[in-house]
């Protein structure tokens, strides 16, 4: 297994450089970089001030301003001010000189600094790490408590209307992405058409800081049920599979018929034979659930919900164009994936000794 795992280390390193490369041409070509966002807003802002001026006054000001040269909104932002945003977000150096460093910064985790948010980038992800954690931690631990249960009676109610209407619900699960489900709730739920329950913005009340430990837990409960609610919503139906078909295969096996024919009942067969081992399956699947409800589920609904988590920071650096924050982001997802993808197989190999690692050439 020690074999297995060190190939596995070093292929990150070649998956993390892929990424990082295939993300770099793209920002290379993508429209609309930083200077632009920047020029952008000092264009609407002189186009806001012309038309609060008026016609006649802004007429008589564009004559006097064009002969001295000086306006501005009619002749555009000073060249030189252009070139100094450039050198200012390093865009003065060949692309190829900008890529080399970019990865050496990475090798060392510098991440650099953000353009619109005076912070390096790595205390802006350790500053929203918690909130993601906490989404991914409760919504994982929700999805298990939901799914075994719910697998199991599916599993030995197998064919009867009880397994037909859930599979019904497991099959909207699949169906229905998270974000529509926290959309639906936020219009029943926050104020949306119709009652206004839960709060819509955030982890905690403006006056957090002033309440007693009971209040401020009751006040984070309060604010995470509806995102915790979408998100185990739209997750727990590949759990719930998983359960009922480990259990079903199980059941059918020989052991099991032998268990039966000595007159052991129902439950005894089912918990004190299948159990302990259809569950090792679910139990060493515990890191890739965790790793979608993380990375896949939490982003659209911290952005839905304006939890300031990694998601929601990395939603508004690619809105903004903040690259170091957009590169730093996407790098620590995808480090943070790759090792839990590890972690997940060493955990089956734990749980099933029949797993071989050794042998495997992935």
């Amino acid at each position: 297994m020690g074999r297995y795992i060190l190939r596995r280390l070093l292929l990150i390193i070649p998956t993390l450089f892929g990424i990082m490369s295939i993300n770099f041409l793209i920002v290379q070509v993508a429209p609309g970089g930083p200077i632009e966002q920047i020029l952008v807003k000092i264009r609407g802002s002189s186009s806001d001030v012309d038309t609060r001026l008026g016609g006649a006054t802004q007429e008589a000001m564009m004559g006097n301003n064009n002969e001295q040269g000086i306006y501005h909104g009619a002749q555009g932002v000073d060249p030189a001010f252009i070139k100094e945003l450039e050198k200012q977000f390093g865009f003065d150096k060949p692309p190829l000189e900008r890529y080399i460093k970019m990865l050496k910064n990475y090798i060392t985790f510098d991440f650099g600094h953000s353009y619109f948010r005076d912070d390096s980038v790595v205390s802006l992800l350790l500053s929203k790490l918690p909130v993601s954690l906490s989404l991914g931690l409760w919504t994982t631990l929700l999805v298990y408590l939901i799914s075994i249960p719910l697998g199991i009676a599916k599993a030995s109610r197998d064919g009867t209307p009880f397994d037909v209407w859930t599979s019904a619900l497991i099959i909207v699960g699949y169906a229905v992405p998270g974000f529509l489900f926290a959309l639906l709730l936020i219009i029943l739920f926050a104020g949306g058409s119709f009652w206004t329950v839960f709060p819509l913005r955030g982890l905690f009340s403006e006056n957090w800081s002033s309440l007693s430990w009971s209040a401020k837990i009751l006040d984070y409960f309060w604010h995470i049920t509806l995102p915790i609610t979408a998100m185990v919503i739209s997750g727990f139906a590949k759990l719930t599979l998983l359960t009922k078909n480990s259990f079903i295969e199980e059941i059918n096996k020989q052991y099991i018929i032998t268990a039966r024919a000595k007159g052991l009942n129902q439950r005894q067969v089912l918990y004190g034979h299948v159990f302990r081992n259809a569950m090792l399956i679910v139990i060493a699947g515990f890191p890739a659930t965790f790793i979608h409800l993380l990375f896949t589920s939490s982003l659209l609904i911290e952005v839905l919900f304006s939890l300031d988590g990694i998601g929601l920071l990395g939603f508004e650096a690619a809105m903004s164009r903040d690259y170091p924050v957009m590169f730093g982001t996407l790098y620590f997802f995808t480090l943070i994936g790759l090792f839990l993808h590890l972690i997940n197989d060493i955990t089956y190999m734990l749980v099933d000794r029949r797993i071989d690692l050794a042998a495997s050439k992935g």
